[in-house]
């Protein structure tokens, strides 16, 4: 493809991009090329402004004071649990939880759900496809309690093997914990369909959606789910910020995950009595300053729209997908038909770190090695892979300097 046919619908990338400093940059002399978004997103002006104007006119500890420097903090703070709450349909605004980012998250259900419902002999599935972060909390839940880890198949297009996840239902599931979309292979897995054959069989679900909220519409009651996390940080937002979502009937049910100031209701040296959902969840100060520039992140996604970031990234994926698939000694990982933009692969000849180094000498950024799933690596039996990962701010033209670049190392290795 030329670079005039790559131009496509009326959607600005070029104003998307303006709003993002880090992509202005050179590295290597280079223009930056920045195609690790699965990893974390670039921020935009928005979030950054948001960040300084509260360290510099309302930065004060929430829910604790009655000056106006606090009032004003923990009305901004509260502001962002109702903007999730939209973003991801819940009910309503305290069945939103901040913890340190989506691996809190799901510890947190491993930790406090796990441990009051899951028992000796009892069943937790998962997939072979999932981030380390929702593999081994459920390791860890089933060990203490001694409890069965049973793991739905992967096929050789990157898709989960239906069938096989039916076979491991059974009355003993307590809890099914499933990505909503790889972080490596971008497939994105039938959540509702799942969600529905878990709760027949009595189970609870968790959903990692931290590589889905950047990309997909999100609607939790819509889904039915039980539980839902993701990270601010993959969604054009700070680091060090997580949501959990979880229905009110189960979280009012759950123990404390920690203990300290802010989840209590009365402390004596005798007992404790607990704060209301979600404060109960919420232990010591939070982070303020991110958790309310987050809200900045989700105002830019819907004022570009979801529906608008999706086929943007559609078009990328689809582009480089082909490009790829046409290049010698190049082997796809992943090739579901229902995909987030994520594309990874393999070079026969040379090693994923080598081509990553080399990528990076001309200024573009991709992600090399297991991605955190080891073992989804071996499942297709590699021990890494180059991956682009695309945004709403990465264009047809990045994508194809990209491709550029790639063929050329093959070029080296007929």
């Amino acid at each position: 493809m030329t670079s005039t046919t790559l131009q496509h619908h009326t959607f600005d990338v070029q104003k998307i991009r303006s709003q993002f400093p880090a992509l202005q940059q050179t590295i290597h002399g280079k223009p930056l090329i920045y195609l690790d978004n699965a990893s974390t997103t670039q921020k935009p002006q928005a979030v950054l402004d948001t960040l300084l104007h509260y360290y510099q006119h309302h930065n004060a500890n929430v829910h604790r004071a009655i000056h106006a420097l606090a009032d004003v903090a923990t009305e901004a703070m509260e502001a962002t649990r109702k903007s999730v709450q939209t973003f991801i349909h819940a009910a309503e605004p305290e069945e939103i939880i901040f913890t340190p980012g989506t691996t809190a998250s799901i510890n947190l259900v491993a930790s406090s759900y796990g441990h009051t419902f899951v028992q000796a002999g009892d069943e937790v599935i998962i997939s072979h496809m999932e981030h380390h972060a929702n593999i081994v909390p459920w390791q860890l839940l089933c060990q203490t309690q001694g409890a069965h880890l049973k793991v739905i198949p992967v096929s050789n297009t990157g898709e989960l093997v239906m069938p096989a996840f039916q076979d491991l239902l059974t009355t003993k599931t307590k809890i099914v914990a499933i990505t909503y979309a790889s972080n490596i292979l971008g497939t994105i897995n039938p959540i509702q369909e799942i969600v529905a054959s878990a709760h027949a069989a009595g189970a609870a679900v968790l959903i990692d959606a931290s590589q889905a909220a950047p990309h997909l519409a999100i609607d939790v009651q819509g889904l039915d789910c039980d539980f839902l996390a993701f990270s601010a940080h993959k969604a054009y937002g700070p680091t060090g910020v997580g949501i959990l979502y979880g229905k009110r009937s189960l979280l009012e049910q759950m123990p404390p995950y920690q203990g300290g100031g802010e989840m209590i209701s009365e402390v004596t040296l005798e007992k404790t009595t607990y704060n209301e959902i979600p404060y109960k969840f919420e232990a010591g100060t939070p982070n303020i300053a991110d958790i309310i520039a987050t809200r900045a992140a989700l105002a830019f996604i819907e004022a570009v729209g979801q529906t608008t970031i999706h086929a943007h990234e559609e078009q990328l994926l689809s582009h480089a997908h082909n490009q790829l698939s046409n290049l010698h000694n190049i082997q796809l990982i992943g090739t579901a038909p229902s995909k987030i933009g994520v594309v990874a692969f393999t070079m026969s000849g040379m090693h994923h770190l080598d081509i990553g180094t080399l990528l990076d000498a001309q200024g573009i950024a991709i992600r090399t090695g297991h991605g955190c799933a080891q073992p989804l690596m071996h499942r297709f039996g590699v021990d890494g892979v180059v991956r682009a990962s695309f945004a709403v701010y990465n264009t047809l033209q990045e994508v194809e300097q990209f491709i550029t670049a790639v063929a050329k190392l093959t070029q080296t290795k007929n």
